[in-house]
């Protein structure tokens, strides 16, 4: 039976009167690559909020590597996580090698070795600072970061979505590459429907703060996007405008 990295179970969110996530629940286990797909506004990143404890949430329970969210342990699970968000929280000023610095007193089992290797691999100069870095380096030398402390669960939230469509794809392809020589579990946050059925072994679906659909297995390897736009206005009575959900 595979390990469960990932429960959420019943989780309600409010923002003042607006319901933003609605009783969701769902499992993630060991060695699966799943797509959280959305619209913008469908209570994606929200979630992943509620995963790392940065919002709190008003009914339900989250897990993580078998330890709640809430709990006095959880800062010492959150070593096991890596996350890649939509913007660098990485400080501006600092160049790669000192961001390199800075890790190894944030990460119990930093691997400055490895962090080189990724900087040499992703062609990330040493000393350039942050702030003159582009988009999608930046990018990179986050997703470096994250896969330098032995991290037992990835959490990339929109991380291309900021990139214009050619480095957009480079960094979607270096990232599947790198899950998959890792063997890492993964999340993926993303509103692009193409990218939600290309990358990972499973799909979960939401709209309005619902999870409406999920599927793994031989149904997710045959999915296209009719289908997801099938299953997105069968909840919502509507069609998809393709500023809400990238098609393609």
């Amino acid at each position: 039976m595979a390990d469960t990295l990932l429960k959420v179970d019943g989780i309600n969110v409010y923002y003042g009167n607006i319901h933003a996530v609605k009783d969701i629940s769902f499992t993630v286990n060991a060695g699966e690559i799943v797509t959280l797909i959305g619209a913008n506004g469908a209570g994606k990143s929200t979630t992943l909020r509620l995963l790392m404890n940065t919002i709190g949430r008003d009914a339900g329970s989250v897990s993580l590597l078998g330890v709640d969210n809430q709990s006095k342990d959880f800062l010492r699970v959150k070593q096991d996580i890596g996350i890649v968000l939509d913007e660098s929280c990485l400080p501006e000023t600092l160049t790669a090698r000192e961001v390199g610095k800075l890790m190894a007193l944030t990460y119990e089992r930093w691997e400055p070795e490895t962090f080189s290797g990724y900087l040499t691999r992703f062609s990330i100069p040493l000393d350039k600072a942050n702030k003159d870095f582009s988009r999608g380096m930046k990018m990179k030398l986050a997703l470096a970061v994250a896969l330098s402390h032995r991290a037992k669960l990835l959490l990339l939230d929109e991380h291309t979505a900021a990139l214009d469509p050619k480095t957009a794809l480079k960094v979607l392809t270096l990232s599947a590459r790198i899950v998959e020589e890792n063997h890492l579990t993964t999340m993926m946050i993303t509103h692009n429907m193409k990218d939600a059925i290309k990358y990972g072994n499973r799909l979960i679906m939401m709209h309005e703060g619902h999870v409406i659909y999920d599927v793994a297995g031989d149904e997710k390897k045959s999915l296209t996007v009719a289908d997801l736009l099938q299953k997105f206005e069968e909840v919502s009575g509507g069609e998809l405008a393709n500023d809400r959900m990238l098609l393609s």
